[in-house]
């Protein structure tokens, strides 16, 4: 699936700023009675910064939500550890090893092919492979076998 090109902030910064400056504008321009009780510059100039003051708190909430998720991902990913050496000794290749280690952080099939630059196929039959020489046929049931092997460390 393929994000939409509008969801990027930098779009929706520059919309916010497109609707600001046309609103400022119309503000300026229009000759309402309300609104042309000769109000000072000041007061103009303080509602504006209270809006952009609100627009950044609003923006600077949604941009951080994504930062925590990922820190608590890069957590979990650096309590676990890989010790090659037993991996190695119980047949496992390289990329079965990197491998179990993804599905270890808890990251789907998809997430462990963009990580390694490998198709979701390609990850699939790696874990096959895994699953076949750690003899087990479920992904918890490899990270069990492997942390009870001693290859994952937690």
């Amino acid at each position: 699936m393929m994000k939409s090109v509008f969801k990027h902030p930098f779009w929706a910064i520059l919309g916010y700023a497109l609707v600001l400056g046309v609103a400022t504008v119309l503000i300026r321009n229009l000759e309402l009675r309300w609104l042309v009780m000769k109000p000072s510059l000041e007061l103009y100039s303080g509602a504006l910064a209270l809006l952009f003051l609100i627009l950044g708190i609003w923006l600077a909430r949604k941009l951080n939500e994504p930062r925590k998720e990922s820190i608590q991902r890069q957590a979990a990913i650096a309590q676990t550890v890989i010790d090659p050496e037993k991996a190695f000794q119980n047949g496992l290749s390289e990329r079965e090893l990197e491998v179990l280690k993804g599905m270890a952080e808890g990251l789907s099939n998809a997430e462990i092919g963009e990580r390694l630059f490998l198709s979701t196929h390609t990850v699939k039959s790696h874990a096959s492979r895994l699953f076949e020489k750690l003899d087990v046929k479920r992904r918890t049931q490899a990270i069990q076998k492997g942390k009870a092997l001693g290859i994952i460390e937690t």
